[in-house]
């Protein structure tokens, strides 16, 4: 029997949901380690950025080349 296909998620679904928390609702010391775990997460999404601006700049170099003796 096949189990029923789930749709996915949309790109970015979750940060969507993290921002529309009530923030009322978290003592200082939660606020603090929420604050940690973005931090985190935009050091992560830094690398990752860093990661395919490498990989981009590989494939330009490789598919601009420009052989001097044919």
């Amino acid at each position: 029997m096949d189990e029923p296909v789930q749709p996915r998620q949309a790109r970015g679904w979750a940060l969507k949901e993290v921002s529309r928390e009530d923030l009322e609702l978290y003592g200082i010391g939660e606020l603090e380690d929420r604050i940690a775990d973005l931090e985190a997460e935009i050091a992560r999404t830094r690398a990752q950025i860093s990661k395919n601006a490498s990989g981009r700049a590989a494939a330009e170099a490789l598919f601009s080349f420009k052989g001097g003796d044919s």
